[in-house]
């Protein structure tokens, strides 16, 4: 019997009080506030052989950071199975982060200087940080390893837009938010980050539905853990995060989820497993051994049978801290979206390993890039492709995946060629130039 099958579905109180929200859309994010460490000891569950001696790793301790959401779960479950400890990598920590600039910040000081070396990461912030463009100038330049997962975020909104029906595609949405701003409402849509991919899901959300994410709403950055609250005092509108937050804030009836972003784009990359490139060029073999880590782990997680379990590990307290029922739903590809509609599709859940989701293809940045060029975070001028050529480590990654017997799951190509997103809009990564002049509503002249 399933570990939730005598458990009725049970809400709990509300999140910590409202936190004052960051209303610096266009900035570098959040202020930094203090790292909170995790119980970093390895409950080493692996029954491999000892570290080869040539592949013993330089050093033994990383420390890595992560955002309370489902999409962590590969690096906790890598922690607490023990994958870190199976290659010699016995001192790792995997630290929580209270926001995405409080990342970004602790990679910019790296581990020496009291920060991190690497972390569970927004896609394109690896590129950012590494072009000095949210670090005050300072390029600090890392390494993709892998993708974490694909799938799995979500755009929810407030419960007074239920009656407009509000949904992916919303023919409403434009003259409903117009009402509003007529009526001197000040309509606030909240990301995570400037630049990052729930940033990026929601302004093409709203720009693919008439509605200019620059000119008609303001965009403000929230941490994660903090919108349910936040919607729940009516400081927003809509917002764009990962789970297990969209669940969470239909579980408290505190508003509903308009769409999970596979439906905006099926199997769209999501987080990345990112390094600092200097400790990965001082420490290849240790890179290496977490690299190959994650990647079982990602296995492991993509596994049914293990999904239960892994929301039971990851929802506890020192980690998600949110109750594993409210994980599990969305995990299993069951989407109660609040307003009377339900979904139940696997294959538009957040995926860890199959159908490629770990692999970096170099054809998704391509596409991050592009979007952050349409907003103005990068320049028209930037050379898109030798950027991601010197991030993107895919052949890391290539070279883990035959080292854990996956040799048979590398893809053919670094591209995955055309993509398509729901409103039949189709980006070539043989011409991002084209797929940009293609844009109605962007932000870059």
């Amino acid at each position: 019997m399933g570990m939730f099958s005598r458990r009725k579905f049970l809400t709990t109180a509300g999140l910590s009080t409202v936190g004052a929200i960051a209303l610096n859309a266009c900035s570098s994010g959040e202020t930094p506030t203090a790292t909170t460490t995790t119980d970093a000891s390895p409950a080493a569950t692996s029954t491999a052989a000892p570290v080869n001696a040539a592949d013993a790793p330089e050093v033994t301790k990383a420390k890595l950071g992560f955002i309370a959401l489902t999409d962590a779960s590969p690096l906790i479950i890598a922690q607490e199975k023990g994958y870190f400890a199976k290659y010699g990598m016995t001192g790792v920590e995997v630290l929580k982060q209270a926001s995405w600039g409080t990342t970004r910040d602790n990679i910019v000081l790296g581990s020496d200087a009291g920060g991190i070396d690497g972390a569970h990461i927004l896609t394109p912030m690896p590129y950012l940080i590494s072009e000095g463009k949210i670090t005050n100038g300072k390029k600090v330049p890392m390494y993709i390893l892998a993708r974490l997962n694909t799938n799995g975020q979500g755009i929810s909104v407030a419960n007074n837009f239920k009656d407009d029906k509000i949904a992916l595609k919303s023919d409403v949405l434009k003259e409903t938010f117009a009402k509003q701003k007529a009526a001197g409402k000040e309509l606030k849509c909240a990301m995570t980050f400037p630049g990052g991919t729930h940033d990026l899901w929601i302004r093409y959300w709203l720009a693919a539905n008439g509605v200019d994410p620059d000119k008609d709403v303001s965009t403000i950055v929230v941490p994660p853990a903090q919108m349910v609250a936040n919607m729940k005092a009516g400081n927003m509108e809509a917002f764009c995060v990962g789970e297990p937050w969209n669940a969470r804030l239909v579980a408290q009836d505190s508003g509903y989820t308009a769409l999970i972003t596979g439906e905006l784009w099926k199997d769209h990359p999501e987080k990345a497993f990112s390094l600092r490139a200097d400790w990965v060029d001082k420490n290849p073999k240790a890179a290496m051994a977490l690299l190959k880590a994650v990647l079982e782990a990602q296995v492991w997680c993509e596994d049914p049978a293990n999904k239960e379990e892994m929301c039971k590990i990851v929802g506890a307290d020192k980690w998600l801290k949110v109750p594993a029922i409210e994980i599990l739903g969305r995990q299993q590809g069951k989407v109660d979206y609040g307003d009377g509609r339900t979904l139940e599709s696997t294959d538009l859940s957040m995926k860890f390993w199959k159908d490629n989701a770990s692999y970096p293809f170099k054809s998704h940045d391509l596409w991050f890039l592009t979007e952050d060029i349409r907003w103005g975070y990068f320049e028209a001028t930037l050379d898109s492709k030798a950027l991601v050529d010197k991030v993107n480590r895919e052949d890391l990654w290539k070279e883990a995946a035959k080292a854990i017997g996956k040799e048979a799951d590398i893809p053919k190509s670094t591209s995955r060629g055309i993509e398509t997103f729901f409103d039949g809009v189709k980006f070539d990564p043989e011409n991002p130039k084209a797929y940009l002049e293609g844009l109605k509503i962007k932000k870059m002249a």
